[in-house]
């Protein structure tokens, strides 16, 4: 590729931005050319992550949108929810290609929105315009979309986890149970008492008990996914580690099965898409097995006796739960192998 698809990041001081950063500035294809923060604009981005020094040099820029347009081709939003909502409409509106990695465009009822992030929903016209990017799942609506709803971190975790079931109809869509726990990133850069170092340490805590605002977007993707409305129960928990997320999903069968026959059947559903794999019997994935990888690592286990499923998801919530799939939906969108800039096997140990 002789010119370079040119990228601007907005949010660059977070967590998930400094992870684009990371796996950006290795892309073939891709040029960072603005890293944008409204909170330490004239800074260079080695003063908050010192990692980069002479890595990356620029200073940070402010919010501007028309600088923006003269400076990129597409941008990615790393922001808080709340934010995206105001600006994504005025970047694509200026022609940028946009992947917003917050949620304001992944639920499709701005009641719905409301009532579980707690902000006045984005404009509806914008929410129908954004293309949901759960790659393995919608990548054909991905392929030549300029903009995208990148999904959240426990819901891709678990609806990976969830798909090919929900889409054949081969379970009782009233017994979905799924416990999710993850990394302390996960709440972001932000100082809080929940993540504070001697309150998470040695400790392992349930939290936004039935009041997670991913349960929504899971139901939503599981219910157009089966063609019925679904309601599961979803329960999150923080353990005292950086990174990942593992989902431990409990299913019904609608008709007796065979392990090897649901096993087979995730293998067919994921063909051709180089980031999940799907573990032999008896085989279960950890965090460890992800981290720092674009990797969504699956094991099964039907239980004889109750003739329930167990699934077990595993990612790194970082990669594959924000900054990854958003490289992998920008590959797709731009007619790129979707493994493009991604190749990288996981940190270990």
């Amino acid at each position: 590729m002789s010119t370079k698809l040119r990228a601007a990041i907005i949010g660059s001081t977070g967590y998930g931005g400094v992870e684009l950063i990371r796996l950006l500035l290795t892309h073939p294809n891709v040029a960072i050319t603005s890293v944008i923060s409204s909170s330490s604009a004239g800074a260079p981005i080695a003063d908050g992550f010192p990692h980069l020094n002479q890595i990356l040099t620029d200073k940070l820029d402010a919010v501007d949108v028309e600088l923006i347009r003269e400076k990129a081709d597409v941008v990615f939003l790393a922001t808080p929810h709340g934010v995206a909502s105001e600006l994504a409409p005025r970047l694509y509106d200026a022609g940028l290609k946009v992947i917003d990695i917050s949620g304001d465009f992944r639920l499709t009822s701005g009641e719905v929105y409301e009532t579980w992030y707690k902000h006045k929903p984005a404009d509806a016209a914008y929410v129908e315009k954004a293309v949901y990017g759960l790659a393995e799942v919608f990548g054909e609506e991905v392929k030549g979309a300029s903009f995208i709803s990148n999904p959240g971190c426990y819901p891709t975790a678990t609806l990976l986890g969830l798909a090919p079931l929900a889409a054949n109809g081969w379970i009782d869509l009233k017994s979905i149970i799924a416990d999710a726990k993850s990394g302390v990133s996960g709440a972001g850069r932000g100082l809080s008492l929940l993540v504070h170092y001697s309150e998470i340490n040695e400790n392992f805590l349930a939290y936004k008990v039935n009041k997670h605002q991913h349960t929504p977007e899971i139901e939503q993707v599981l219910s157009r996914l089966a063609g019925e409305e679904v309601i599961m129960t979803f329960t999150t928990h923080l353990v005292p580690m950086t990174r990942g997320i593992l989902s431990t999903i409990y299913v019904n069968l609608k008709e007796t099965r065979s392990e090897d026959e649901i096993r087979e059947l995730y293998r067919s559903y994921y063909e051709g898409r180089p980031f999940v794999r799907i573990r032999d019997k008896g085989k279960y994935p950890a965090t460890k097995e992800v981290w720092g990888s674009n990797y969504c690592d699956i094991g099964l286990s039907l239980d004889p006796r109750t003739g329930r499923l167990t699934i077990i998801s595993v990612i790194d919530n970082v990669v594959k739960g924000a900054a990854g799939q958003a490289v992998q939906n920008l590959n797709l969108m731009m007619g790129w192998d979707e493994a493009t800039g991604l190749a990288f096997t996981p940190v270990y140990p």
